[in-house]
C-alpha cells in the first residue's frame, strides 16, 4: 500500500462552509441522478460541468503508472467520464462503471461506460475508484478493496478519514454518500484486512477546505 496523492493537479477548492445539508439533500444524492449532479449545491455537485480540470489528473497518473498509449484503463463510478475522457484523448483503451443512468445519458457517446462493475472486463493496467469505497458500510468497503485488488495490478482509491474529532464532525456535516469515514490508521488496518496493495488518498475536512464559519482556514 502507498499512500499518495494523485488529485493534487485539481484546482485548489474555496472554503466551504458547512451546516446547510439535511437529510432531505441526502436522500437526494443518494439516488446519484441529475438533481446529484447538476441540482442545488446542497444536493450534490451544483453542475459538473468539464472545465479542463480532469486534464492535469490524467498526466499525473500516467507519468506515476508510467502508461502508454493501448494502456487499459478502469474507474468506478465514473460519473459522467470526463476523467475517461482525457485518457483516451491520449490513445489509451478506457471502460468506465456508472450506476447513475443520468450520468451515463451525459457521457460522451464514445465513451464505453457501464451500469454494474467488474462485469466482462479484461483486467486493466489500471483501476480508479474515486468516491467510491467509503460510500457504503464497512463491510461493503471491504468486499470494495478485495474486488479492486483481485481485478488490476494498480490502483487508486479515495478514503474519507478524518484526524480529530472536529475533523470528523465537518466531514459528517459535510458529506453526501460518505458512509464509513475512519481515521486514517483505521483505514489502513481495513485495508490490510482485505489484503489491498494498491495506492490511496485520504479525502479530509482539510483537503475539502471544510469549515463553519467564513473566518476559518
Amino acid at each position: 500500500m502507498r499512500e499518495v496523492d494523485l488529485l493534487d493537479q485539481m484546482p485548489q477548492p474555496e472554503k466551504r462552509i458547512v451546516g446547510s445539508r439535511t437529510i432531505e439533500h441526502r436522500i437526494i444524492a443518494s439516488y446519484r441522478e441529475r438533481e446529484f449532479f447538476d441540482g442545488d449545491r446542497n444536493c450534490g455537485y451544483g453542475g459538473y460541468v468539464e472545465d479542463g480540470r480532469w486534464g492535469p489528473v490524467a498526466e499525473r497518473m500516467i507519468e506515476y503508472y508510467k502508461l502508454k498509449k493501448g494502456s487499459r484503463i478502469t474507474q468506478v463510478n465514473c460519473e459522467k467520464g470526463f476523467l475517461l475522457q482525457e485518457f483516451k484523448k491520449r490513445g489509451m483503451t478506457v471502460v468506465g462503471f456508472e450506476p447513475s443512468k443520468y450520468a451515463r445519458w451525459c457521457a460522451s457517446p464514445d465513451l464505453e461506460i457501464y451500469e454494474e462493475p467488474y462485469q466482462n472486463v479484461e483486467g486493466p493496467d489500471l483501476l480508479i475508484a474515486i468516491g467510491v469505497v467509503y460510500t457504503g458500510s464497512l463491510k461493503q468497503a471491504i468486499d470494495d478493496l478485495r474486488e479492486i485488488e483481485f481485478s488490476t495490478f494498480q490502483s487508486f482509491i479515495t478514503l474519507a478519514a478524518y484526524d480529530n474529532e472536529d475533523d470528523l464532525r465537518l466531514m459528517r456535516k459535510w458529506s453526501l454518500l460518505g458512509t464509513t469515514i475512519l481515521r486514517k490508521d483505521e483505514w489502513v488496518e481495513v485495508m490490510k484486512h482485505a489484503n489491498y496493495t494498491g495506492d490511496y488518498s485520504f479525502v479530509t475536512a482539510k483537503t475539502l477546505r471544510l469549515c463553519e464559519t467564513t473566518g476559518e482556514f
